[in-house]
């Protein structure tokens, strides 16, 4: 795998890691989730984009297992999806705090735990990788774990080059990255669900990856070249949790919104 120069775009993105409640059937969650609750923040103003990301139910890990890092994703701790919203400026977030207010209230109909991963306005990166017509087929969802003792800095310079490298791979169809804030519980408080998130299971940075097909997403990570990413990768990262996507759906799109959800 080499690296590429393929453009990029910077965006200001929050995403928020999602759990079902667990006292009513999941597919009754995911129906709200895309329902009720997806028309409460698509009516947000201020949003360039919001999407669902769904996760598969069973996810035990797509990253290749690697000496010293946890790859495969504790039960306990397994997400059920992420909320990805991307503001139109820096105003944004004050534009929308009475919708947004809204949106705490509902969450305790369909969500027990969810987390706010927030990173400095447009740190977060897309890479243009997809070629004229290619459509996104299949994705995952990588969260990484930053090893003690590595500060932020490298940190995020080693995430940019193994980005840079993923990109000029040529299977992919999407690359998004972010690198999180230290983690602030005292900044997503919402009421009646849980947000615990001891230090030692915290995430600092995520990948969002798209490939032509579900073949082409385990033909990628079963690849020698990503296990070798991943051993370059472990002296930065202490957990590498790799989820199977089912479906990313658009509610708001080039900061309008759309009357169906897109995939």
């Amino acid at each position: 795998m080499t690296a590429t120069s393929a453009s990029t775009k910077k965006a200001f993105v929050s995403s928020i890691p999602l759990w079902f409640r667990t006292d009513q059937p999941r597919q009754t969650g995911v129906d709200y989730w895309k329902g009720p609750h997806s028309k409460i923040i698509s009516a947000t103003p201020g949003l360039e984009e919001y999407r669902q990301i769904h996760m598969a139910e069973h996810n035990p890990g797509l990253w290749p297992a690697t000496p010293g890092v946890q790859t495969a994703i504790p039960a306990d701790r397994r997400i059920d999806g992420v909320a990805e919203v991307t503001f139109a400026s820096l105003l944004s977030p004050l534009l929308g705090r009475k919708q947004t207010k809204l949106a705490y209230q509902d969450e305790i109909n369909v969500f027990r735990r969810t987390f706010l991963y927030a990173g400095p306005p447009y740190s977060a990166r897309w890479y243009d990788v997809a070629g004229p017509g290619e459509q996104v087929g299949a994705r995952a969802m990588v969260y990484l774990r930053r090893r003690d003792g590595v500060r932020t800095g490298p940190f995020r310079e080693h995430l940019d080059e193994l980005a840079s490298t993923l990109a000029g791979t040529g299977q992919l169809r999407e690359l998004r990255t972010q690198v999180f804030l230290p983690w602030n519980e005292k900044l997503w408080d919402t009421p009646d669900v849980a947000h615990d998130n001891p230090a030692d299971q915290q995430f600092h940075a995520s990948l969002i990856l798209g490939f032509a097909d579900a073949s082409a997403r385990t033909a990628f990570f079963e690849s020698p070249e990503v296990a070798r990413l991943s051993d370059v990768l472990a002296p930065h990262a202490s957990a590498v949790h790799a989820y199977e996507v089912t479906d990313a759906l658009t509610y708001v799109k080039d900061g309008k919104e759309l009357p169906h959800y897109q995939r």
